[in-house]
């Protein structure tokens, strides 16, 4: 098969990722549950992994590294720490409904989508200047589309936010393990994303970024090996946010996927998955009958002109090319876009493809 479906999930991991979840179902039990060497193994592989994140994300200490069971957990815990009814929040006009279906499930809450065309980061940079104002409560923002790999320029709306006191959410689903993401840098209140897309760990994993001073509201509460006496939950992270039993295993994996793109450096990663897309965007523009929304990055998004994505993307399937088609989970990115009633065929790369498979891929097509 060739997996251009990496946006959703990376297939192919790193031999280290399977063989570290294995080795922990088989040798450790959960951090803070017992003294014996099982549960001590536990907590101390979990500190590794968090130590790795703080590491590669800038975050300035491994216990502000929650561990998560997705970027869609992680986002519920930073929107509703920092949002109530009655709010006025800015996000983009790229934003995934991790974003949105939080805001709305609040309800009464006003939301100001700051639009702009794809690809043209100055033009998004003086939306969100406009926008943000005394009046808002927070900013929530996706580091790239998961469509259209469109890098929104987060330095620059970072830089707005920091100016006008308003705390920052970033949404690095599709950006983290590819591109730069830093949540010092940034000043960020939360910075979300999964462990199973760059990051090359597996499915239920994740994690919550979060900033010096940030005071996170609880969606659970329950056990946590600490303060076992009191009924409210600990003030301190991560324990506050980390309540019953952890997934013990997917973090060993997780924490192999972090090694794996230390190791790799994340501008050969960009450069191996941005080359790949790049040669079947040429290739795309050279056969006609496609609109190509090619952003340079590692989500490739077309929309084919005698036929509709899913069909195609059936049709491929069938042919041992695996593809996305349809929404992606984000109707306001094609609004903005002027997708909405197509959708698009996505091609999403890992640093496993190769040109040799964008080769193969247009001759099918």
């Amino acid at each position: 098969m060739i997996y251009f479906d990496s946006a959703a999930t990376t297939l192919q991991k790193p031999d280290t990722v399977p063989a570290a979840v294995a080795a922990a179902i088989h040798s450790m039990t959960t951090p803070g549950r017992g003294d014996h060497p099982a549960a001590r193994q536990a907590a101390e592989m979990m500190l590794r992994c968090r130590t790795e994140a703080a590491e590669l994300f800038g975050v300035s200490q491994p216990d502000n590294v929650i561990l998560t069971g997705n970027a869609t957990h992680g986002l519920n815990l930073a929107v509703k720490s920092l949002v109530s009814p009655g709010d006025t929040v800015v996000i983009s006009g790229y934003e995934h409904n991790a974003v949105t279906r939080p805001l709305h499930a609040i309800g009464d809450v006003s939301v100001r989508i700051v639009n702009g065309r794809l690809f043209d980061p100055a033009q998004m940079a003086e939306g969100f200047r406009r926008a943000v104002d005394g009046n808002v409560k927070a900013v929530i923002c996706t580091h790239m589309s998961n469509v259209f790999g469109y890098l929104l320029p987060m330095d620059e709306i970072a830089a707005v936010c920091r100016e006008r006191g308003v705390p920052l959410v970033v949404d690095a689903s599709q950006s983290a393990g590819i591109h730069p993401v830093n949540l010092t840098r940034w000043g960020a209140a939360y910075v979300a994303m999964p462990g199973h897309k760059g990051l090359y760990g597996p499915q239920g994993t994740g994690l919550l970024l979060c900033g010096e001073g940030s005071t996170p509201r609880t969606l659970l509460e329950g056990g946590t090996g600490s303060l076992s006496r009191r009924q409210d939950m600990p003030d301190f992270l991560p324990d506050r946010l980390e309540a019953g039993t952890q997934n013990v295993h997917g973090a060993a994996g997780l924490l192999e996927g972090l090694r794996f793109v230390r190791s790799l450096g994340l501008e050969n990663i960009a450069r191996q998955e941005s080359g790949v897309l790049s040669r079947l965007a040429e290739g795309l523009r050279r056969k006609g009958g496609y609109r190509v929304f090619d952003g340079g990055s590692s989500v490739l998004s077309v929309v084919p002109l005698s036929t509709d994505p899913e069909t195609l993307a059936d049709r491929l399937a069938e042919q041992g090319v695996a593809v996305r088609a349809g929404l992606h989970c984000a109707p306001l990115a094609h609004l903005t876009a002027g997708t909405s009633e197509t959708g698009t065929l996505r091609f999403s790369a890992s640093v496993f493809n190769t040109p040799r498979e964008a080769d193969a891929v247009l001759e099918l097509l």
